[in-house]
């Protein structure tokens, strides 16, 4: 017998665009267990979510450019498709009140107000604030400024198609000290790219300039997520209105 077809959802009649921060502890979670959190306190929360099509309805959520594990951020980004229509603001407060310690929300508006294109379209850059941990910063400031230098410095890293060599250079768009920090602070400003580059992979290509022993061990944070404006060295904010 032929199987019978599955139930077809109606499409979401409005989108919440949430941005959110990963912080403290919570910075050692996982992608995949920070989506079932929210995926909790979206239930919890009560919001009325449109439901995917098939024969394993899901609640229509999509992430953007989320930051590694290890990685605190101040700027993920999240969409949900509702079934009926909200105040942003009403459901952000109430998917604050519900979602663990570390994980904050910051900013909600509704999708058909702020700029167009999906939030991966908007995301073309991010900067990172990079906190030494067993490197002189004067030595690793001294390295980066060796890395800018160079016009192109490529490096390997595993990925699902397997091993991949790419140049990590051509992706940063500004590095070097944190203005008014006293502590040897970097700031890291990079382009989205194919294949992504992420800030490990920059303190990897700065050791192989340097012929240094080790990669600097350095505590990560994302600072802000945005629209590249590469000649300015600026992200523009992807949830501001149109």
């Amino acid at each position: 017998m032929p199987r019978n077809q599955p139930e077809q959802q109606a499409p979401p009649v409005q989108r919440i665009r949430i941005r959110y921060a990963k912080r403290g502890r919570l910075r050692f979670t996982s992608h995949r267990d920070v989506s079932r959190a929210v995926e909790r306190a979206v239930a919890r929360a009560g919001i009325p979510m449109a439901y995917s099509s098939g024969f394993h309805p899901h609640p229509r959520i999509s992430y953007a450019g989320a930051a590694p594990t290890g990685a605190a951020s101040e700027s993920e980004y999240v969409e949900l498709g509702l079934a009926a229509v909200r105040e942003p603001a009403e459901v952000g407060a109430a998917l604050d009140a519900v979602l663990p310690d570390g994980l904050d929300v910051v900013t909600v508006v509704d999708g058909a107000t702020s700029l167009p294109g999906s939030l991966s379209d908007l995301l073309t850059g991010s900067r990172w604030l990079l906190e030494p941990t067993d490197t002189d910063p004067a030595v690793l400031a001294a390295q980066v400024q060796r890395f800018l230098a160079e016009e192109s410095v490529e490096v390997e890293r595993m990925t699902k198609k397997g091993l991949r060599t790419f140049d990590c250079r051509a992706a940063v768009v500004a590095f070097g000290p944190r203005e008014g920090s006293s502590s040897g602070a970097l700031e890291l400003l990079l382009e989205h790219a194919t294949p992504a580059v992420r800030p490990d992979d920059v303190l990897t290509g700065v050791r192989l300039v340097a012929a240094a022993d080790a990669t600097p061990t350095v505590l990560l944070t994302r600072l802000e997520q945005g629209v590249l404006d590469r000649a300015a060295a600026a992200l523009a904010d992807p949830l501001a209105t149109r």
